[in-house]
């Protein structure tokens, strides 16, 4: 049976100011959905709502996933069911190398599902880790690198992707990964992403450039504004938003402002 994320008529408040106005939206494993919109639409106050950030606060709706309900969960174990968010600003970690901080992520999880799990070895992590960025083509030396401290913009959502790749989610989320990059990282970062794409992963991209979209390639297209999904459709739909920006979007549903 496949996994499923559910988003139902959710409302979610930020300092007491409604920014999420009831959304809609569901992503299925082994199905890849964009979600686009201009800054400030409340794309990233969905995909941290997800996740259950403290500072977002759910005032109306669900969040499903595998049919549970995953609002009566802490923002760990909604990661370990099997929900993954990469982060648009990845915080630096001083003292935690890559590995260790992987490997502790990766026993956290392992013993949630089994209290009596010793954790993975040294050894067999270190294949793992190593098989990992093998498949993504990260340089090995980047494992003993403290995690993002000094680097650079695709450095950081190269390392959030490998996370991804050793944690093994069912849905991932990913915030704004192309922000900040140019255009060969750009490049790089989507190629470790579209590696790790297929049956098993469902992945929501957040993005408001159609050019990373053209690496990806979506199936579904969901477009925000002012805190509701209002326009939805296939890789079409990112296409005319490249053309045509978001004026129309904005024009064709003004009659949302201020409600």
């Amino acid at each position: 049976m496949s996994v499923v994320l559910e988003i139902r008529n959710l409302h979610v408040s930020v300092d007491e100011k409604e920014i999420l106005k009831g959304v809609d939206l569901t992503v299925r494993e082994g199905e890849v959905h964009a979600l686009m919109g201009r800054n400030g639409s409340g794309k990233s106050t969905l995909a941290y709502a997800v996740m259950g950030h403290p500072s977002y606060e759910v005032t109306e709706g669900e969040i499903l996933f595998n049919g549970e309900n995953v609002l009566e969960m802490e923002a760990d174990e909604r990661s370990r069911a099997g929900l993954f968010l990469a982060f648009q600003y990845p915080t630096a970690i001083p003292g935690v190398t890559v590995a260790n901080f992987l490997r502790a992520a990766l026993n956290a999880r392992r013993k949630a599902v089994d209290p009596q799990d010793k954790g993975i070895s040294i050894p067999e992590f270190r294949k793992l880790l190593m098989a990992k960025m093998n498949f993504l083509k990260v340089d090995p030396s980047f494992a003993g690198r403290y995690l993002n401290e000094g680097f650079s913009g695709g450095e950081k959502k190269r390392a959030e992707i490998l996370q991804m790749a050793v944690l093994d989610p069912r849905i991932a989320i990913l915030d704004e990964t192309d922000s900040g990059l140019d255009i060969d990282a750009l490049r790089v970062v989507a190629e470790g992403i579209n590696s790790l794409i297929g049956p098993k992963l469902g992945v929501l991209v957040i993005t408001h450039y159609e050019q990373f979209l053209n690496y990806i390639k979506p199936e579904f297209v969901h477009v925000m504004f002012q805190g509701r999904i209002v326009e939805e459709g296939g890789f079409d739909l990112a296409e005319k938003i490249q053309e045509q920006g978001y004026d129309w979007v904005a024009e064709k549903y003004a009659a949302l402002e201020g409600k």
